[in-house]
């Protein structure tokens, strides 16, 4: 199902009103933005084609007052719609006289929020219908991101919510699945695409030189430090900066990405001076950001800040419709970069492909299709592709053999399919790295 065509801004600095904000309007099929402050906001209305704003009223330093009353001379078009836990006689008249339309006193119903956005809406006909006209002009231009199937078709429903304005966005999923391909395809097919587009794998990063490989340093900050030299962020500026694997930067580094966020500046290594940014972020992860919070080795804060749009990129085994598709863009690239190997592939090596899971996502397709334009001699047959994608037969055992020595094959076999990658083999067990470590001890 396509989601609706209204985007949805909630404020509200408690975190669990704001997720269960969230899980209510995405279940209604509407686009959300989040932000856990006022200033936040500000930056999301900037950037962002908005319909409905849904603020609380008491935070911290600015309160939702102030939102409204900003946002009812600077976005008088945008309804305004008040959640509160604080009603009164006196409040209602400061709310209405500040541009909301109506309010919900916490707590409240799924119903009643639904009731309470539908009407706000309907005040909105006319920017709907203006957005709408725009929508059904842009056709899918993500020329490297191909597919039909429901998964694929709402990822690019986000991409072009978010491709012309600078909201954080958060890209989750597998590894193989394509989330860099997702950031790349938010930046250059949107109004910023004539500015940098930066990658970086945090992992990438020894940990010892993160904060000055992403904020730069000046000269004398630390041994080696020859010169004044520029990060990351100013090589991004007015573009956007894809941070990849983001839940591998060190904790300073997560520190200054949070103010980075907040405040929109930043301070090199060995300096006072701040710097303005003017970057959009895009952060992606195949970690459970959620666990590392737990464990300490994320920022909580830094967590909520990344997600104000998430996108979660579905596994190949997921839109198994989609591996036709990608399987002629791949003999076609491959066909061209090994000169004229432009071969077709049979249609029970087809099915054969699309039978499989594929643990290693579209990655894996793609090194397969690669390997079996170059191994075969005319159409890619059955004959052409491994042998583990190809029926095999499990002989039950005679014996009843312990329960651990059954799980130390089975993980040894995964370790062997995923040819000795940890990361992989621990995904495709369902456990994390940690677990994976003392199995094998």
């Amino acid at each position: 199902m396509d989601l609706r065509k209204e985007n949805i801004l909630i404020v509200d600095d408690d975190i669990d009103i704001l997720e269960l904000l969230q899980r209510h309007l995405q279940s209604m099929d509407y686009h959300t933005y989040k932000a856990v402050s006022v200033k936040e906001a500000l930056f999301i209305l900037k950037d962002s084609f908005i319909d409905l704003l849904i603020t609380d009223i008491q935070m911290p330093e600015i309160d939702g007052l102030q939102l409204l009353k900003f946002a009812n001379e600077h976005y008088p078009e945008i309804p305004k719609l008040v959640v509160t836990g604080y009603p009164s006689v006196e409040g209602t008249l400061k709310i209405i006289k500040s541009g909301a339309i109506d309010y919900l006193t916490k707590p409240f119903t799924k119903s009643e929020l639904k009731e309470a956005v539908e009407k706000a809406l309907k005040q909105n006909v006319t920017r709907k219908q203006m957005k709408r006209s725009i929508s059904s002009s842009n056709e899918n231009r993500y020329s490297d991101m191909v597919g039909g199937s429901v998964a694929f078709k709402k990822v690019i429903n986000i991409i072009d919510r978010v491709k012309d304005n600078k909201a954080t966005v958060i890209v989750t999923g597998e590894s193989g699945t394509g989330k860099e391909l997702v950031a790349r395809a938010i930046h250059y097919s949107g109004k910023f695409s004539r500015e940098p587009f930066i990658a970086v794998n945090c992992a990438a990063i020894p940990e010892n030189l993160q904060e000055a490989e992403f904020f730069g340093y000046m000269k004398g900050a630390f041994t080696g430090a020859n010169e004044n030299r520029n990060g990351f962020f100013q090589a991004a500026k007015g573009g956007t900066l894809f941070l990849d694997e983001i839940g591998t930067a060190s904790l300073a580094v997560q520190t200054k990405l949070l103010r980075a966020l907040q405040e929109k500046e930043i301070t090199k290594v060995g300096s006072r001076k701040v710097e303005k940014v003017d970057i959009r972020i895009i952060a992606a992860t195949n970690a459970n950001l959620l666990e590392d919070i737990k464990n300490n080795t994320f920022r909580e804060d830094l967590y909520y800040r990344l997600t104000v749009v998430e996108i979660n990129v579905p596994p190949l085994r997921e839109r198994k419709s989609d591996i036709a598709i990608l399987t002629q863009k791949f003999l076609r690239k491959y066909g061209i970069e090994f000169k004229d190997r432009l071969l077709r592939i049979s249609p029970e090596a087809l099915q054969i492909l699309q039978r499989y899971n594929w643990p290693g996502n579209i990655r894996e397709l793609e090194n397969i299709i690669q390997r079996a334009v170059i191994m075969a001699d005319g159409s890619i047959e059955v004959k052409d592709l491994p042998d583990f994608l190809k029926y095999q037969i499990e002989f039950p055992s005679n014996e009843l053999r312990p329960l651990r020595d059954m799980e130390k094959e089975y993980v040894q076999r995964v370790l062997a399919h995923t040819k000795g990658n940890k990361t992989k083999a621990a995904e495709i067990l369902q456990i994390d790295r940690k677990t994976l470590r003392e199995k094998l001890k």
